[in-house]
């Protein structure tokens, strides 16, 4: 991949035998058995306890100028929109930028506060990541997951770096990152050990 501005970044946070979700995934627990409690469980400890010591990385997160995630990692709500759903962030969401929301049943555009819009794309990764790239301009189109909607954007080859958080914990079963990605080759760009996590960065050859 090119070094261009405007690439296509993925943060995702990982075990270290590479799963980014438990099993048994419910709303009460999005990222499912992990060995913690509440929402973000021990896997997104470093995000919420350890917050400070890893504000670069979240701020890193959070500066991406468009958005892509898929309909799992938007809600619980599966099959047509028959309840009222804006995401698990509130009405002021982190993202403050347009967010494209993989799913098969078509919805209106979403305002919420501070400006984030979802838009609700139906005709696969790469319509979604047109509009993305047009709405980011030069910015960083950052794909936030889950692992089944990055591994596909990997597949296709359509991501230029790779940004893992890799927690010291493993699950033996789960939600894998890299399931069905043909082999990669990266080149590492930083790494940074903290308290509960590792940052790895790595560009994505083409």
């Amino acid at each position: 991949m090119t070094t261009r501005t405007g690439r296509v970044v993925v943060n995702q946070t990982i075990t270290a035998d590479g799963y980014s979700a438990g099993l048994d995934q419910t709303e009460e627990r999005p990222f499912g058995d992990d060995g913690g409690d509440g929402w973000g469980g021990t896997l997104h400890s470093w995000m919420f306890d350890d917050g400070e010591e890893n504000r670069a990385e979240v701020d890193q997160i959070n500066a991406a100028t468009a958005v892509v995630m898929g309909r799992n990692m938007f809600g619980p709500v599966r099959g047509a929109w028959d309840r009222p759903w804006n995401g698990w962030w509130g009405d002021d969401p982190p993202f403050h930028a347009p967010v494209f929301v993989l799913t098969h049943h078509a919805r209106e555009p979403q305002p919420m506060a501070g400006g984030t819009t979802y838009h609700f794309v139906t005709d696969g990764i790469e319509a979604a990541l047109a509009r993305a790239r047009a709405a980011a301009g030069d910015g960083d189109v950052s794909v936030h997951g889950g692992a089944h909607t990055i591994n596909q954007y990997l597949a296709a080859g359509l991501v230029d770096e790779l940004r893992l958080h890799v927690v010291p914990l493993t699950l033996g079963a789960g939600v894998r990152l890299f399931e069905g990605v043909p082999p990669l080759r990266l080149d590492q760009v930083t790494a940074r050990a903290a308290t509960s996590v590792v940052h790895v960065t790595y560009r994505v050859r083409s």
